[in-house]
């Protein structure tokens, strides 16, 4: 945006120095509108904002020229610094629900990549006494907007440290990585991202979802990991009508209660 704004500030600056000259070039002595090099200012001000007073108008062939050549640059800069400006203004106050804005939570649930499973577990957080209550950020591309309203989100890859940093990854306490199946080797796409999310934060807990669970590239991954295995948490939605995390987190006992009947 602002190498466009550059360009379009120094291409008035070259208009508005070369169309007023020419205009007093040849319209003074010959038009009667054309005083001082004020009005061929005045004149070029007027003109380039297509507004036209009609109070000084060119009158010989090359005023016209110039005229002509400060009308259409005036129309390419306003119009697309207009575009500029209102695109700039809608990106500032719709930084949460288009992804932009720096996540500020702390102690808080960061969930990479948007999946189906991933909002399997946004439906069953406030289950589990560890996680009800938490603010969520969820950091995926796999989503143009914000996907839920009570939700952070930044819209970025996982694995990009950016993306991780704006979510406030280093002060997570929960971080859930679920596998992309875009790639062609989920899962390792999914452990290389874990490491690099380990580099941001030493101390939180980690669930990763892994087609393998007893992939041998775990060995390499430091801090408490904990696998989950793809079939697992489908065979989970399936049998529970929801994500089953009663192994890794006690489920409150209303929640148990509610699922028991």
């Amino acid at each position: 945006m602002f190498r466009q704004v550059r360009f379009i500030l120094v291409l008035l600056l070259i208009t508005g120095i070369a169309a007023p000259w020419l205009f007093w070039t040849y319209e003074q002595g010959i038009n009667p509108s054309v005083k001082t090099y004020d009005d061929a200012l005045w004149w070029w001000f007027v003109s380039s904002t297509t507004v036209g007073y009609g109070d000084v108008a060119p009158i010989t062939p090359m005023g016209r020229a110039a005229g002509v050549l400060t009308i259409l640059v005036g129309i390419y800069c306003y119009t697309n610094f207009i575009a500029l400006t209102a695109d700039s203004l809608h990106g500032l106050t719709n930084r949460h629900h288009l992804g932009t804005a720096q996540v500020e939570a702390t102690d808080h649930i960061v969930i990479c990549e948007y999946t189906a499973f991933a909002d399997e577990l946004l439906q069953v957080l406030d289950r589990h006494p560890a996680l009800a209550g938490r603010k969520v950020a969820l950091v995926t591309d796999l989503v143009q907007v914000r996907p839920y309203p009570q939700y952070s989100f930044v819209r970025g890859v996982p694995i990009s440290p950016a993306a991780l940093k704006q979510s406030n990854i280093a002060a997570a306490a929960f971080i859930f990585v679920f596998a992309n199946i875009r790639f062609q080797d989920a899962d390792l796409k999914t452990i290389h991202t874990v490491s690099r999310i380990r580099k941001l934060n030493s101390h939180a807990r980690i669930f990763i979802e892994l087609g393998n669970p007893n992939s041998d590239l775990l060995a390499h991954l430091t801090g408490e990991i904990t696998v989950l295995a793809s079939r697992d948490l489908l065979e989970s939605v399936l049998r529970d009508k929801g994500l089953d995390l009663r192994a890794h987190f006690p489920a409150s006992p209303v929640a148990t209660g509610a699922r028991s009947t």
